[in-house]
Formats: structure tokens, sequence, C-alpha cells
């Protein structure tokens, strides 16, 4: 079955925890195996996430044993399965929600409860551009949050990968959305993707207006992506009984707590990795309803090949105005 497949590959490996020079492009690492209910995936493409920096820097709860290779969502087709694999086989068009073996290479290995069939309607760069970004925001919205058709969700930074699957997410299910980003095309494509209402969180008085879009109410979900600036400012634009979800946050934060007192707030933090195994199989559902019904489409960001992750791992920090879902190709 492996006969056709290299026995070598390239790779993007980690040996020591630190900045992005710590990426290293490998071209002699072997192709891994799958195992036991495992697939192997000769990857096409794979999606850039901001905590996989995280990881990598060594600050992150989570710490994976040196030297690994980074990377979760990965899409491309499969090339060998291992035993006992029942739903896909060789030659199959697939995305994952995680890896056993790291996604910033031309061969991953995945367990089958991890990969999903990519509809033909979506490219390989859309593919892996699905995995974090949308089970991300499914969670926030509505295993945290609890958000119900007819509330008011503010997107806070809504034109990166996460950004842009809150905004089709949450107006597919019938949510009034507003979202926010800090460029003239990020705003334009937070219109595009299913936001009511955009709004440059550059703009000096920008949480004014959207106050005035809620009549003065206040927005009852926000599902924010920079807790460390934005946080005090969100628990002002909350309704009564109001929820920040916490998606990402780059340090501390002082807030005054008077503010939940205010409103009956919740503040509440999203984590995926906590994710069990039903609330996997519900966002999975939700997610191939929203391929079936059309709006499910993921829209991609910057492109690197996987000699340049090390570029991919500064821009996705510092530059300014995400503007779609940063993936590294093959």
């Amino acid at each position: 079955m492996m006969a056709t497949t290299p026995k070598l590959m390239r790779a993007i490996r980690v040996s020591e925890f630190g900045g992005p020079s710590v990426l290293k492009l490998c071209s002699n690492i072997p192709v891994p195996n799958p195992g036991q209910k495992q697939v192997l995936i000769h990857v096409h493409a794979c999606g850039v996430n901001p905590v996989e920096t995280y990881i990598r820097s060594g600050t992150y709860a989570r710490k994976p044993s040196l030297p690994y290779t980074p990377g979760t969502d990965v899409s491309g087709v499969v090339e060998a399965v291992g035993d006992r694999v029942q739903l896909l086989q060789a030659g199959d068009r697939v995305f994952t929600t995680a890896t056993e073996t790291g996604g910033y290479a031309e061969y991953t290995v995945v367990s089958e409860d991890c990969v999903h069939r990519l509809p033909d309607p979506l490219d390989y760069k859309q593919g892996a551009a699905i995995g974090i970004p949308y089970c991300t925001a499914y969670r926030a919205l509505f295993h945290k949050a609890h958000a119900k058709a007819g509330e008011t969700v503010l997107i806070h930074g809504a034109s990166g990968g996460v950004g842009v699957a809150a905004c089709q997410m949450a107006r597919a299910l019938g949510l009034r959305v507003l979202g926010t980003a800090g460029t003239t095309e990020g705003l334009e494509l937070v219109l595009r993707n299913g936001a009511h209402q955009a709004f440059n969180h550059k703009e000096e008085g920008y949480t004014s207006k959207i106050m005035d879009a809620t009549k003065g109410q206040g927005v009852n979900v926000i599902v924010e992506m920079l807790s460390n600036v934005n946080l005090s400012n969100d628990l002002q634009m909350l309704a009564y009984g109001g929820r920040v979800t916490v998606v990402g946050s780059r340090g501390p934060i002082e807030i005054n707590p008077r503010d939940t007192m205010a409103k009956e707030s919740s503040i509440i933090g999203v984590a995926l990795p906590y994710a069990t195994v039903e609330e996997k199989a519900e966002c999975a559902a939700a997610l191939f309803a929203g391929m079936d019904a059309g709006w499910l489409k993921p829209a991609v960001g910057k492109q690197y090949t996987l000699d340049m992750a090390y570029q991919a791992h500064i821009d996705i920090i510092d530059c300014p105005g995400a503007s779609g879902k940063m993936v590294l190709t093959m």
C-alpha cells in the first residue's frame, strides 16, 4: 500500500521553544506510517493558527515533546490507511481537525475520527481553513455563550479565520451580527461573510457607534479575539445578561469587576482542547450542515510556502489587519 509513497519528506521541525526562527525546514524526515485506525494524508495545505505561535514559544499551557512538527488543520488526499479504518480509502479528498504527527509537512498521520471528507466545492486551501477556526467559533458561540437566534453578537476582530467563521455561522443561525476589522479590506470581508454592520476598531469612538447600532441596549454576546486590549470596553458594551467569550489574549488587562455586576454579565474562556466527544460530534454536524447549505465558505488570506512558515508566524502576530485565514501550501 505504501509502495509509491516517498520514504522521506519535507517538514518543519521545532527542536527548542523560542521565536519564529526555531521553525526549521528539514528535507530528510521519514514519512510516518499510519497505525490502527489512522490515516496517512498527502498534505496540500495547512492552516496557520495563533495558538501554534504560543505553543512554539513555550508559553502555552500545553507543551509538546521536542522535537515536534506544528499544525493541526490540513487538507489533502488520503495516501494510505491503517488497520481497521472503515470510512476512508486512498484517493479521498479530506480535511482534518487534528493530527498525530503535525501538519507543517508533506505527509501527516491523523486519527480516523479527526479526518473528514472535503466537499467538492471547497478547494484544499479552504479545507485547511476549517478545523480550528470553525470549531472555535462554534464552541464560543453555542457551547459557551449559548447564543440564540434573535440575539445580537459582536465579533470583535472579525476578519481573521475565527472571525469570518463566527460571522458566517452566527448569520446562518439567526443572530444579528456586528463585526469589527482594522482595514478597509477587512471591513469589506466581514460584510461579505455575514455581518449586518462592520466597524473599524482603529477609529476613535467606534464603541459608541456599536452602542448606537443597538439603540443603546448593548450586545448579548461578544466573541473576543484580543482580550488584553478590549475586555474592559467589552464589558461596557454588553446588554443585561451579556456574555464575553475570550477566544484570544496576548497579555494581562485591568478590568473593573463592578462592570459585570451592573449587568450580571459573564466572561467565559474558550479552549478547544477541552471539547468532549459529544461536543465535537455536534460541531461536526453543524459544519457539514453549513457546507451542504452553502454558508460555510472559508475565506483564505495570505499564503506561504512551507519554507516560509517562520514568516507566517511573524505575520499572524505582528501584522495588523487580518484578512482571511493564513495557510501554508506544499
